[in-house]
C-alpha cells in the first residue's frame, strides 16, 4: 500500500456530503439517546442484567442480519429510497415504548430499530466513499466519524441524565423525531451509486481480498464497546450515575476526535502502521474498569478506550477500502458494519451472562483480554 504524502486542497465537504453528515447526525442521536437508556428502562421494570444485554444484542444482531442485504438493496433501489427506509425503521418504533416495558415488545422494537440502523450505517458509509476522492478517503471517513460521534457525545450521557429529568417517555419521543427529521436531508442526494455495484455476496471473496482479518480485528474492539455502554451504568452504584454520565461523555468525545486524527495520519503513513497501537490503548482502557468503582479508573479508562476505539474504526475501514475497487464499496461497508454490530451485540449478550457468575471486575478483565489478543493478528495481517 502506498502512502499519500501530498493531499489535494480541493473542498472536501460539498453540499451532498454536508447532507449526508446532517442525516447521520440525526440518526446517530436517535440511536445513542436510547443505547444506555433502554437497558435502564428494562432494569427499572424488573428485567435485570440479562434483559439489558438482550436488548442491546437484539438490536445489533438484527443489524447484522440486515447488513447482509443492504448492498443489494442499494443496487436495486438507490441511496435515497434505502436510506429513507432506514430512517423510518430506526425512529418510528421508539414510539411503541411509550405504551409498554414488556420484554418481548421491547426486544421487538430493538429488532426493528436494528434493521434501520443497519441500512443507515452501510448506506451512509458507502455513499461517503462514493462521494469523496480516494486520496482523501481517510480524512473523509474521519469527518464522517465526527458526524457519527458527536451524537454519541450528546446522546450517551444526555440519555442517562434525562431519565431523571424528563423521564423515559419524553426520551422515546425525542429519539423518534431525531431520526425522522433526517428525511429532509435526503432531498438532492444521489439516487444511485457512481459506479456499477458488483453483485457479490457480502462474504464473497473476503479472504482473498484481504478483508477478513481487519474485520475480525475490529470486531474484537467492538465487543468491548458494546459492553461499556450497556453495563457501565449498571456496574456503578445508583448514587454515582453522574460519574457514569461523565465517563460516557469523555469516551464519546474521544472516539470521534481520534477517528478524525487517525484518518488524517492514515492518508500520509498508511492505516496499517497505526492499528496495533490503537488496539493496545483500547485494551488498556477496557482493563481499567477492573478497578471499579474508582472514579479515576472509570474516567481515565473510558477516555483511553474512546481514543483506541475511535482510531480503530477509521483505520480498519480505510484499510479495507484501500484493498478493493470502487464497485465493491457496498460490500466493504456491509462487512465492516457486520464486525461493528456483531461484536457489539455479542459482547453485550455474553457479558450479561458471564457477569452474573463472576462479577464485574473479572468480566471486565476478560473483555480487555479479548481486545488485547487482537493485536497479534493486527500486526501480522496489516504488515506492521
Amino acid at each position: 500500500m502506498t502512502a499519500i504524502c501530498e493531499l489535494p486542497t480541493a473542498r472536501l465537504v460539498d453540499t451532498s456530503f454536508a447532507k449526508v453528515l446532517a442525516m447521520v447526525f440525526g440518526s446517530g442521536l436517535s440511536m445513542y439517546l436510547l443505547t444506555s437508556v433502554v437497558p435502564l428502562y428494562l432494569a427499572a421494570n424488573g428485567a435485570g442484567g440479562i434483559g439489558a444485554g438482550l436488548s442491546t444484542g437484539a438490536m445489533m444482531f438484527s443489524a447484522v442480519a440486515v447488513e447482509l442485504l443492504v448492498p443489494r438493496m442499494l443496487a436495486r433501489w438507490g441511496y435515497r429510497v434505502v436510506l429513507g427506509l432506514g430512517l423510518v425503521l430506526l425512529g418510528a418504533p421508539a414510539l411503541v415504548l411509550l405504551g409498554t416495558a414488556a420484554l418481548p415488545v421491547v426486544l421487538a422494537v430493538c429488532v426493528v430499530r436494528g434493521a434501520g440502523l443497519a441500512i443507515l450505517v452501510v448506506g451512509a458509509v458507502a455513499l461517503v466513499a462514493d462521494l469523496t476522492p480516494a486520496a482523501r478517503r481517510g480524512e473523509a471517513l474521519g469527518v464522517y466519524g465526527v458526524a457519527v460521534g458527536v451524537p454519541a457525545v450528546i446522546g450517551l450521557p444526555l440519555g442517562v441524565y434525562l431519565t431523571h429529568v424528563i423521564g423515559f417517555a419524553a426520551l422515546f419521543v425525542l429519539a423518534a423525531v431525531a431520526s425522522l427529521a433526517g428525511l429532509v436531508a435526503l432531498i438532492g442526494l444521489p439516487a444511485t451509486a457512481g459506479g456499477e455495484e458488483q453483485h457479490v455476496r457480502v462474504l464473497g471473496g473476503v479472504r482473498r481480498s484481504g478483508l477478513l482479518m481487519p474485520s475480525l480485528v475490529f470486531a474484537a474492539v467492538t465487543v468491548a464497546a458494546g459492553i461499556s455502554v450497556t453495563f457501565l451504568p449498571l456496574a456503578v452504584a445508583s448514587g454515582k450515575q453522574s460519574m457514569v454520565a461523565t465517563a460516557l461523555l469523555l469516551q464519546a468525545i474521544a472516539a470521534p476526535a481520534a477517528r478524525w486524527v487517525a484518518g488524517r495520519y492514515a492518508d500520509r503513513v498508511g492505516p496499517a502502521k497505526l492499528l496495533a497501537p490503537a488496539l493496545l490503548l483500547a485494551a488498556a482502557g477496557a482493563g481499567s474498569l477492573v478497578f471499579l468503582p474508582s472514579p479515576v479508573a472509570v474516567l481515565v479508562g473510558s477516555t483511553c478506550f474512546g481514543i483506541g476505539f475511535g482510531a480503530a474504526q477509521n483505520l480498519t475501514l480505510t484499510l479495507m477500502y484501500n484493498r478493493v475497487d470502487r464497485n465493491r464499496y457496498g460490500q466493504v461497508s456491509a462487512l465492516w458494519n457486520l464486525a461493528y454490530d456483531g461484536g457489539w451485540g455479542t459482547g453485550a449478550i455474553v457479558f450479561g451472562i458471564v457477569v452474573s457468575g463472576v462479577g464485574y471486575p473479572i468480566a471486565f478483565a476478560l473483555t480487555a483480554g479479548v481486545v488485547a489478543m487482537a493485536v497479534v493478528p493486527a500486526v501480522r495481517a496489516c504488515g506492521v
